[in-house]
């Protein structure tokens, strides 16, 4: 099934980019439990990708209430907006300003209080501790051109994964929790590879499939 998909993928790839380039040329909105976001077309599609619903799932029987809880590379920040209504005391960070901005402009309209902090990682998040931490990663192993293929692609050297593993054993606690959600469609077995070697393991915690893709949420254990 897996050879069948990828090849699917491989021969519709070319029409699907054409489409989403002609669909996302400008902001769209999306919609999540009552809350809406509008989605630049430089920002991550929510729309388009499974990994975003999943993790919306996943939260949705997590007890947040008064937790502090950060998104890390927020995106259209629909995750932080939802952890907020939840009761979480939420921070949601990312590399591409116009999301931020985007997200500043939902959580007025939406009601939910989230703080958006302009951050490589966890440049600008040093000395401070979160009770949950929650991933959605680049992790097609391709430069980046573009603030947008940031949000796809994690360099030809897995560097987006080296430099996030070096950096948050910092924030990992015994009593915090670090979530990441990887597809089968990434190269699985590299990015544990380069977890294991600055000294955190991912412990498999959660496996969806949906239109025949398999999703796993690992936890991030230092």
């Amino acid at each position: 099934m897996a050879k069948a998909r990828a090849l699917w993928k491989r021969l519709a790839a070319p029409l699907l980019k054409r489409w989403l380039t002609y669909h996302y040329r400008k902001p769209r909105p999306f919609r999540y439990d009552g809350i809406e976001v509008v989605v630049h077309p430089e920002v991550f599609p929510p729309q388009l990708t499974l990994s975003t619903k999943i993790l919306l799932e996943f939260l949705s029987d997590k007890e947040l209430q008064g937790k502090t809880f950060l998104e890390l590379g927020c995106g259209s920040g629909i995750i932080s907006l939802f952890a907020s209504k939840r009761g979480a005391e939420v921070t949601a960070s990312d590399i591409n300003e116009t999301a931020l901005a985007y997200l500043k402009e939902a959580s007025r309209k939406n009601e939910l209080e989230v703080e958006c902090v302009h951050s490589d990682l966890f440049q600008h998040l040093q000395g401070r501790q979160f009770d949950y931490i929650m991933i959605n990663p680049p992790y097609y192993p391709k430069e980046p051109k573009s603030m947008k293929e940031k949000a796809w692609y994690c360099g030809e050297e897995f560097e987006y994964f080296e430099a996030l593993f070096q950096q948050l054993p910092a924030y990992l606690t015994p009593l915090n929790r670090a979530f990441m959600i990887l597809s089968e469609d990434c190269e699985e077995e590299k990015i544990i590879s380069i977890a294991r070697k600055h000294g955190i393991m991912l412990e498999p915690h959660k496996s969806v499939r949906k239109m025949g893709e398999r999703n796993t949420i690992y936890q991030l254990l230092f």
